[in-house]
């Protein structure tokens, strides 16, 4: 994916949503410069130091990432986008915010998983879903109740194949412990 640089229009949708100032509360010079360089290296896979200089500096846009992050500007974006109506500006630079949530889920964890799974933006997701945790899946099989096992032979091979088939699907509601990075960067 290629990344543009944020459009006027674009800039003031985002507007609302981001953080226009340190914690010290000193005013960020050229927020949308920082934007279009969070958005830049979100649609890549290179590290934050492989930023391009005519975007600044690498440490200074990682922290204003991780600054967006933590206060949790990538969760109202994805609830504001699901919420617009088609003409939103911010329609057209979701590919952007997906993009970077999915750099994001390694800092904001599970909650945030299951708040994309939600919202129904699979494509968010840092991976294929059924590699990802799946938490709806696992309190659904946290409600299910199993029979009492059965007496007779061929009644218990169905009752195993029934605790297999369960187990089965307990362990893909947990997802994998590491997605191999040739599945994670194929994953588009």
């Amino acid at each position: 994916m290629n990344p543009h640089p944020l459009t006027h229009p674009q800039f003031l949708a985002l507007l609302p949503h981001i953080l226009p100032a340190s914690p010290a509360g000193r005013q960020i010079g050229d927020l949308r410069g920082r934007l279009n360089a969070v958005f830049h290296l979100s649609c890549t896979t290179d590290p934050w130091r492989a930023l391009p200089p005519e975007h600044g500096k690498p440490d200074t846009v990682s922290r204003y990432f991780r600054r967006l992050t933590h206060a949790g500007v990538w969760e109202k974006l994805l609830r504001a986008i699901k919420d617009s109506d088609p003409k939103d500006p911010l329609k057209d630079i979701a590919p952007l915010i997906f993009r970077a949530c999915r750099r994001a889920i390694r800092l904001r964890g599970l909650r945030f998983i299951v708040l994309i799974r939600r919202l129904g933006f699979l494509h968010t997701l840092n991976g294929p879903p059924d590699k990802l945790p799946n938490p709806d899946l696992s309190e659904k099989l946290k409600r299910v109740r199993l029979p009492r096992p059965p007496s007779t032979r061929q009644h218990i091979d169905i009752y195993l194949a029934l605790l297999k088939a369960l187990r089965h699907f307990h362990r893909m509601a947990g997802g994998i412990k590491h997605i191999p990075r040739r599945l994670r960067l194929g994953w588009s």
